[in-house]
């Protein structure tokens, strides 16, 4: 299976495109050793996320590691911030700018279209029919996009990160009221410093399934891994430190839900 899929009752989908490790062995045997740390992984968003099966909301996250195809990136893998360095849709070297691939063994348009078909699509086929699910039952559905990222990653953006990365295409993707409802929770504490569509506005999941006028809302948290975790090598989780962060991203997840019973307008 490309993906691990579990059903809710509420009008919620959490999705974590990055969450997967895998890699195929014929695509493993191509890969230069860099790629056996995994490095840029979103590391242990389950189980950060591990509340959202208590609350009853639907949850899909990825098998298959970004090294494979990254899901969050177009089919026809144009740059998301035109101008910016970017990673494309079968990435060819890290965030770190270490090759991913031995010497000519990269892949080819063939490969690229038989990744898309194997491991891309099915997973946007489970998230399109969870989504229209929720929005036949509830009328309105919520996407909630989990990424996380290291808090200093020099190919991207200068120093460090702030701590909570919202992104909403500019506001495109979903209801003001929404993103009002998320980020008023997000203010209300003072010790996580967050931005509002910086260096992250969503990637292709946030902006193609958020169609707010068709009452599918989509948001992008893209979250300093050292809120939860070691950014190191193993990249350990660290269930004490993330027990300080849960609670907010229970708040905010909850805010949204209200937001959506309350007739989502």
């Amino acid at each position: 299976m490309a993906f691990r899929f579990k059903a809710g009752r509420l009008p919620m989908l959490v999705s974590m495109p990055h969450a997967g490790t895998d890699i195929p062995d014929d695509v493993a045997a191509t890969l230069a050793p860099c790629a056996q740390a995994r490095a840029d992984t979103d590391w242990h968003l389950p189980e950060l996320y591990g509340f959202l099966e208590e609350m009853g909301v639907s949850t899909i996250s990825a098998r298959w590691s970004r090294y494979l195809i990254d899901l969050n990136r177009p089919p026809e893998n144009t740059n998301l911030y035109p101008g910016l360095d970017t990673t494309g849709l079968c990435p060819v070297d890290t965030f770190g700018r270490e090759r991913l691939y031995q010497e000519g063994k990269e892949p080819d348009q063939a490969e690229v279209q038989r990744r898309l078909e194997l491991y891309w699509r099915p997973y946007h086929e489970q998230l399109r029919a969870e989504l229209d699910r929720l929005k036949a039952e509830h009328g309105a559905v919520v996407l909630w996009e989990a990424h996380s990222i290291a808090s200093r990653v020099p190919r991207f953006f200068e120093g460090r990160l702030p701590d909570l990365n919202f992104g909403t295409a500019e506001g495109k993707s979903c209801a003001q009221g929404l993103e009002d409802a998320i980020l008023n929770v997000a203010r209300s504490q003072d010790r996580f410093w967050l931005a509002l569509n910086g260096r992250f506005k969503g990637g292709h999941i946030t902006r193609h399934y958020g169609q707010p006028a068709n009452d599918v809302h989509a948001i992008q948290l893209e979250m300093c891994q050292c809120l939860y975790m070691n950014e190191s090598p193993p990249f350990e989780y660290r269930p004490e430190v993330a027990a300080e962060v849960q609670p907010l991203l229970r708040d905010m997840i909850g805010s949204a839900l209200d937001w959506v019973h309350g007739g989502a307008r």
